[in-house]
């Protein structure tokens, strides 16, 4: 169950959106992550994992974090950064023995994933994986967002697999589930 950012949190809260795409479905639930959280009057930075390397994350309340599954993995460019963030955490100190939460800082990731083979499961590996690092550096994660999205490429890998006809994926409907999502996350209570 999602849990939320209480109201009040709002006004000040700092927000940033980080990800990974190479065929466009994670860029659009990335962008539809901002039109939800500007609609509840908050200002994401936004940044590819190419443009995020040297920001602190620890100067922003709440983060997303999103990558397609590629064979089950985030795709090498965020496993790169991740093991450079935690690199760079562990060399600071900030990895601690059972991974005591800082106040104030949540994240949620999320995952854009075709499942050609056995459907979501082959994108929760991701999700841990990257709600692990958050985990890790003492940030409360919120949640893990799996969103269906179109193989490119290959048809057969949008048509044949469990999830059925994936073709244009993520939808209308896809996106403005996630953008509702992260505009709830902000605006309601617990």
């Amino acid at each position: 169950m999602a849990r939320t950012i209480e109201h009040h949190d709002a006004p000040g809260l700092r927000a940033m959106i980080v990800y990974w795409s190479a065929s466009g479905n994670t860029k659009k639930v990335a962008e539809a992550v901002q039109r939800g959280l500007m609609s509840a009057s908050v200002q994401p930075m936004v940044r590819t994992v190419a443009e995020a390397g040297g920001i602190d994350l620890y100067d922003y309340d709440l983060v997303f974090f999103g990558a397609p599954s590629y064979s089950f993995l985030p795709p090498e460019p965020v496993l790169r950064y991740v093991k450079e963030k935690i690199r760079h955490h562990r060399d600071r100190g900030d990895i601690k023995p059972g991974a005591p939460k800082v106040p104030g800082k949540r994240a949620i990731v999320f995952v854009t994933y075709s499942g050609p083979h056995t459907g979501i499961d082959e994108a929760i590996p991701v999700g841990k994986y990257l709600g692990q690092f958050f985990a890790h550096i003492g940030f409360d994660v919120l949640h893990e967002w799996y969103i269906v999205g179109e193989f490119h490429g290959r048809e057969d890998l949008s048509t044949l697999g469990r999830l059925g006809d994936i073709r244009g994926r993520p939808s209308i409907e896809d996106l403005a589930n996630v953008e509702r999502q992260a505009a709830e996350l902000v605006l309601k209570g617990p």
